[in-house]
């Protein structure tokens, strides 16, 4: 799994977010976008993760930064979870693990001393001409926009 570090190029992506409408990285250009992987919605780490994000939503659009949450889950059930807490930002579907593994999102994990393969909760933070400012891979879910938000703040 190949880790991205600040200064690359973030990979492109299309996907389809919770209401079935293609959203691609293009879509963000000229600004600060804030990328996050997700194991599954409507988890209690899942949950957490992004009620904080959505909690934050003022703060982080003050900074000029929109959100964009990742999950293998269908758009069904992403739509679901924007619906039962309101979180209001894209939540795209990544079924094939594509563009997780892209972002170095997927891989090995262990659980109680049992390995499988899954999503590695992570967050990226891309400026506006498509570079990583920040990776950071095993984020705790109410980590991931306190991170953004002191990286954004030059701290």
């Amino acid at each position: 799994m190949a880790r991205l570090k600040p200064g690359d190029p973030a990979p492109a992506f299309q996907l389809p977010d919770q209401r079935g409408k293609t959203v691609s990285l293009a879509d963000f250009g000229g600004q600060k976008l804030l990328i996050y992987f997700y194991p599954r919605a409507d988890t209690p780490g899942c949950t957490r993760q992004a009620c904080s994000i959505r909690d934050a939503r003022e703060e982080l659009g003050d900074l000029g930064l929109a959100v964009v949450g990742i999950s293998p889950d269908q758009p069904g059930k992403q739509q679901k979870f924007d619906d039962k807490y309101g979180l209001n930002f894209p939540l795209l579907a990544d079924p094939d693990h594509r563009v997780a593994g892209a972002f170095g999102a997927w891989g090995e994990k262990t659980l109680y001393g049992k390995k499988s393969m899954g999503i590695i909760r992570s967050s990226f933070l891309i400026d506006g001409t498509g570079k990583i400012m920040a990776a950071w891979y095993g984020v705790k879910p109410e980590d991931t926009a306190p991170k953004a938000q002191k990286a954004l703040a030059g701290g």
